[in-house]
């Protein structure tokens, strides 16, 4: 219950996220931070989404990749954006609707293009 009025009180769209650094791994603080996720519901969602399958290191620690921040953010839209429940954004991520969805296109060229102006605002410097 808490959840909903956090997400009705912000606006949770995917569109105000902010861009991801080059780095290679994120540490589940970072991606929380990056999705606007609590971490619990991270691991939550690991359970739920066999696609999220981050690196495990010594003492159980999880390391994200970009394609996991990227799959995170579209789980996310699924869930808070387009109101599907649980079960039907696993359908929506594992059927054949995953295919044409460009929801993880328009997420990489958005920071692409993102990355690009922070280096055209360095070369004009």
């Amino acid at each position: 219950m808490l959840e909903v009025e956090n997400k009705s009180s912000s606006n949770s769209s995917s569109d105000e996220l902010p861009p991801i650094p080059g780095k290679r791994y994120f540490t589940i603080g970072e991606v929380s931070g990056l999705c606007s996720v609590k971490a619990h519901v991270l691991r939550y969602w690991e359970q739920e989404f066999l696609q999220l399958k981050p690196v495990k290191r010594r003492g159980n620690r999880r390391y994200y990749q970009r394609q996991d921040v990227l799959m995170i953010r579209q789980i996310r839209n699924l869930l808070y954006d387009q109101g599907f429940t649980i079960g039907g954004a696993r359908a929506q991520l594992s059927g054949e609707n995953a295919k044409d969805d460009s929801t993880q296109s328009r997420q990489i060229v958005k920071q692409m293009r993102s990355e690009l102006e922070e280096v055209l605002q360095i070369l004009r410097r």
